[in-house]
């Protein structure tokens, strides 16, 4: 019977102290919300920096997602598929959103009783014969701090803004691997491109050499034209070997990015795709709402925010609660509520300072979301700039190429008649074979920049933004 009586007052006591940690819950003080905690930036840095339009030259429209597509590329999109599911920086990304989560799980248990349970057992008279007497107990116990101030939501308040940031980061590394997986495709095709193409010039000076030789022996050449032949030889040898050399390091950086191997033995394309038509870059003040990596300094700014209101917090004092039972010599029951309240009168100006660390803390986010915004700025507007200026280089390469190589024929021809030397034979095939290279280093160029200005623009590689 006297368990029974102490058993009704455990739950009696339990069910109380539930009550009142119901109701002191409800007492919790208020919590700001998102747009007080990113006020401080609207102003400072998105209506005073932020202009209407973009500098540079730009399509009107709304910005598109699926931007991989655009190139036409299945080998592309596979790769980057391949890169999303292999990538170890992604997937380290991806571990820091799974601790974010957990810091965040582990700051709202602060709102939360804590239960615990202890038991042992003592032998007070122990006899070399076995027999001894001895008892035992144990016990649970509940503790509680009542959030009255609104300190402990504050803190889950930055806790989930830091959570939403590395979020964030992990959506920006998402777009990124994806920009340098294409960047590095378009990289290692070109360098293939412009090796095969070193290539073709090293079995034309070869045969220059031997045309160059038995014009000598004829009396129509001189030693000198073929010393010039080979030395020339030579060089397009050495030329070809550095193009095969960027070749191989471009293709091991594209492996690398992929999570292989960098055996430089990926296959590349036959061609180099065409750029698409222009893209439209919207207006200046959405990028803040697409760029996932403004997103993550903004909900920085927000978490330092709340940070800052934690510390002022600090000051109040804590209220707490303990309910603890306790089962003594099997058959007493004790039950006992109790609780504090604690609360600070002297620290040695502990939690001032630590009130002046997160202020200055706070300061620095903010100052630290304007330097991201006007980087992103930065890298729009060079993008948009280099996408007309490389559109142009391109043309005018392209007729560079075409009056050089008809310079260069015509040349040759006078040369194997005996009108000029093969000096003036090689100072007109080099401009030709200059501008050949660098009318495929600008073609590659195009691309590039095309993949960065999506990037710049908040676009995601993804046909549908599942992720934002």
């Amino acid at each position: 019977m006297i368990i029974t009586k102490n058993i009704k007052t455990f739950f009696v006591v339990n069910v109380a102290a539930g009550f009142t940690i119901l109701f002191l819950n409800g007492c919790a003080g208020p919590v700001a919300t998102q747009e007080e905690a990113t006020a401080s930036i609207k102003g400072e840095v998105v209506e005073e920096r932020v202009p209407d339009d973009f500098a540079a030259k730009a399509e009107q429209g709304k910005v598109d997602d699926g931007w991989i597509k655009s190139f036409n590329d299945p080998t592309l999109i596979r790769l980057t598929d391949e890169a999303l599911a292999a990538n170890p920086g992604l997937q380290i990304a991806k571990a820091n959103v799974d601790q974010a989560n957990s810091l965040t799980r582990q700051a709202e248990a602060g709102l939360k009783p804590t239960v615990g349970y202890a038991g042992g057992y003592t032998d007070t008279e122990y006899k070399g014969s076995g027999t001894g007497k001895g008892g035992g107990g144990g016990g649970v116990k509940i503790s509680w701090e009542a959030d009255v101030w609104g300190r402990i939501a504050t803190d889950i308040a930055g806790s989930e803004q830091e959570t939403a940031a590395t979020i964030a980061d992990y959506q920006f590394a998402r777009q990124s691997l994806a920009a340098s997986v294409s960047n590095g495709w378009f990289m290692a095709n070109t360098a293939k491109f412009q090796h095969q193409f070193a290539e073709d010039v090293v079995k034309l000076q070869q045969k220059r050499v031997e045309v160059a030789v038995a014009m000598e022996e004829i009396g129509k050449g001189t030693k000198r034209d073929v010393h010039l032949a080979r030395g020339s030889a030579a060089s397009a040898g050495e030329a070809a070997r550095e193009a095969l050399s960027a070749s191989e390091k471009a293709l091991r950086s594209l492996e690398l990015l992929l999570g292989r191997y960098p055996s430089a033995d990926l296959k590349t394309a036959d061609k180099l795709v065409a750029v698409p038509p222009p893209i439209p870059a919207g207006i200046p003040s959405a990028i803040m709402e697409r760029r996932p990596d403004l997103i993550a300094a903004e909900r920085r700014v927000a978490a330092a925010f709340f940070k800052q209101k934690e510390a002022e917090l600090l000051h109040l004092p804590r209220f707490s609660f303990s309910l603890g039972v306790g089962l003594n010599s099997i058959n007493d029951t004790i039950a006992g509520l109790t609780a504090g309240l604690l609360g600070p009168l002297y620290t040695g100006g502990a939690i001032e300072a630590e009130v002046d660390k997160a202020t200055a803390a706070q300061r620095g986010a903010i100052a630290a979301y304007g330097e991201a915004a006007l980087r992103a700025f930065k890298e729009v507007e060079g993008s948009l700039a280099a996408e007309e200026h490389l559109l142009k280089r391109e043309e005018y390469l392209k007729m560079e190429v075409r009056e050089n190589k008809k310079a260069y024929d015509q040349t040759l021809a006078q040369y194997e008649i005996g009108q000029i030397t093969l000096l003036d034979v090689l100072t007109v095939e080099n401009k030709w074979i200059a501008s050949r290279i660098a009318e495929m280093d600008v073609a590659g160029q195009r691309l590039v920049n095309r993949v960065n200005l999506h990037l710049a623009l908040g676009g995601s590689f993804e046909a549908q933004n599942n992720n934002r």
